[in-house]
């Protein structure tokens, strides 16, 4: 089966050779703000200069509120996000579009509107609607997604995401479109898939960790995103957060385990998603199949309906 292939032709940059473009950010007060992680904030900004209608951009920037030790810290991943982020090109990843000081002098990291929420979003809004777990073609549908994304950062890329979990997947509309964001943590990946620099530290979210990484001299390759990749799928099954309530005394031991499914509640559609977040999950990551496998599988899959 021919392998998926992102487009050769390249998105549009709007930026200059060697340095940050020539584009106005405005204040944050003037964006809307889409959401957060660990010191930074994301807008939405607006384009449509002179009269033009452009696409909108997702703007990545620094906290206000943290003190400065913190903002040096959050900058400099940010700059980190940015050099990875725009050597990246591919469909079911958000793209890069600017790194460029907004008006307050900080720096900004414009990326790919990639969806108006995100998957966690989306997984708690049924939640609070009690509309019970996705149905399996959705979760098929971004299982696929996020593994062409996946396949093309480990094999083409050579990188590890390193925080593979449903906030960090974007959807669009109703689910037209599922991309990969916040490359921040990824990690470089040798020629056996294996994180082999001593100077580099897996971070992860703990939540969606493997054993390995929970382990002293846990050995860390693609598997580790496969195994987060595999509670993604869980999440949407049973709209939890993986190993949340468990009890304190389990929490540290059971950590890298496979949570358990309620099998009551999904019906026989679900058999595939079900099999295939079985073996992403399994304790040795040897078992665990690569993002390729898992492409040609749910392509094949695809072919037969």
């Amino acid at each position: 089966m021919e392998a998926f292939k992102s487009p050769k032709k390249p998105a549009p940059r709007e930026k200059p050779e060697g340095g940050p473009v020539s584009v106005t950010i405005p204040a944050s007060p003037f964006m809307q703000k889409l959401g957060y992680g660990t010191g930074v904030n994301v807008y939405l900004m607006k384009r449509s200069p002179r009269g033009l209608s452009r696409s909108p951009w997702a703007v990545k920037k620094v906290n206000s509120q943290c003190n400065k030790s913190q903002q040096s810290i959050y900058q400099q991943r940010l700059n980190e996000e940015a050099k990875i982020l725009k050597n990246l090109q591919h469909p079911n990843i958000v793209g890069y579009r600017a790194f460029t000081e907004a008006n307050d002098g900080s720096m900004c990291l414009a990326m790919e509107y990639g969806g108006e929420k995100s998957l966690c979003y989306l997984l708690e809004e049924r939640q609070e609607k009690k509309l019970g777990p996705f149905p399996a073609a959705t979760i098929f549908k971004v299982a696929l997604s996020m593994a062409r994304g996946l396949k093309y950062l480990h094999n083409d890329k050579k990188l590890l995401h390193g925080d593979i979990k449903s906030s960090n997947v974007v959807v669009k509309g109703d689910f037209e479109t599922v991309k990969i964001c916040d490359v921040g943590m990824s990690l470089p990946l040798d020629e056996n898939m294996t994180v082999s620099d001593p100077e580099l530290c897996y971070v992860g979210t703990e939540p969606w960790k493997p054993k390995e990484a929970l382990e002293d001299n846990g050995v860390i390759t693609d598997k580790a995103d496969i195994f987060a990749f595999g509670l993604t799928l869980w999440e949407m099954m049973t709209l939890s957060v993986p190993h949340l309530n468990l009890d304190d005394d389990l929490e540290d031991e059971a950590l890298g385990t496979r949570p358990a499914l309620n099998m009551e509640e999904l019906d026989s559609s679900y058999q595939h998603m079900i099999d295939l977040f079985v073996v992403c999950t399994s304790e040795d990551p040897k078992k665990r199949p690569s993002a390729a496998t898992i492409v040609e599988s749910l392509e094949a899959s695809l072919a037969q309906e």
